[in-house]
């Protein structure tokens, strides 16, 4: 009888093994993720200032072709213009009476270099010579720019890299 007692006794201070983290393992996990993502940032910054290049080229080339899609149209000349004088303010396409067919927003996450206005006529053809605008972001560290040339029959090319 003493035996079985004891054997009981023991059984019952045993300890079973803790589930789950320790607060040491817990402050190491947190300790390795921060620097994980301390060093993916900078990369997702970048990454983040590559797509509003993206994102601007887009809408630049597309309110160029609705603007020499328009003129066709309209058989009249359609004009893009930069809202007060600079294309990150955005800009505005209007026909040749004054009537307002599209705005765009502004965007100051880039630069946008171009002429003073880009017209076309009821051909689609530019008015004036071929141009290009240049798309470049603002405060990133590295280069990233797109280009938007518009040759003379008014058909619009973006390609990646800076205007020659």
């Amino acid at each position: 009888m003493f035996r079985a007692s004891s054997r009981n006794r023991h059984a019952a201070t045993v300890r079973r093994p803790a589930r789950g983290f320790t607060i040491p393992e817990a402050m190491i996990s947190i300790a390795v993720l921060a620097i994980l993502v301390g060093l993916s940032l900078p990369g997702f910054r970048e990454l983040a200032f590559a797509q509003g290049v993206k994102t601007a080229s887009f809408d630049v080339l597309s309110g160029l072709i609705l603007a020499r899609s328009e003129a066709i149209t309209r058989n009249a000349p359609v004009t893009v213009r930069p809202s007060g004088g600079d294309w990150a303010n955005g800009w505005t396409i209007s026909d040749s009476g004054g009537e307002l067919i599209r705005s765009q927003d502004p965007n100051s996450r880039v630069l946008i270099a171009g002429p003073g206005a880009v017209t076309y006529n009821g051909a689609g053809r530019l008015t004036g010579g071929a141009t290009s605008l240049s798309i470049q972001a603002n405060g990133a560290r590295a280069p990233h720019s797109r280009c938007i040339n518009i040759d003379l029959s008014g058909r619009p090319v973006a390609k990646t890299g800076g205007c020659s």
